[in-house]
């Protein structure tokens, strides 16, 4: 893969996690408004999810979110250097369908297997 298709692919990543990450923390406002003026005792409503739970999960996504925007920056620092599409466990190329699959990979898949991390 050249630079230049690993700049789009990147490119794609970080933009879809920006737009996730503003949608979240357009979820996590909407939750805390709509809870602000209520007097409601969801810890114990039987009626599904508390808001604490709903703020929880939106919040662990988000951070997801806010870690894939640094894998990004983490993969454009290698392709800066040079590193980029070489794997960091063994030195071998990592696979351009790996890249495409995975643009943010850091090892080819050999050493991901061998660490678990598919």
């Amino acid at each position: 893969m050249d630079d230049d298709e690993a700049r789009v692919l990147l490119a794609e990543v970080r933009d879809e996690a920006v737009r996730r990450l503003a949608a979240l923390r357009d979820e996590h406002a909407a939750v805390v408004d709509a809870s602000r003026d209520s007097n409601a005792d969801d810890e114990h409503d039987p009626e599904g999810a508390t808001i604490a739970f709903e703020r929880a999960q939106v919040d662990a996504l988000a951070r997801a979110a806010t870690q894939r925007l640094a894998e990004v920056e983490r993969a454009e620092e290698r392709l800066a250097d040079g590193t980029y599409g070489t794997c960091a466990r063994c030195g071998r190329p990592i696979p351009d369908a790996r890249l495409a699959a995975r643009p943010t990979a850091t090892t080819c898949v050999a050493c991901a297997a061998a660490a678990g991390r598919g």
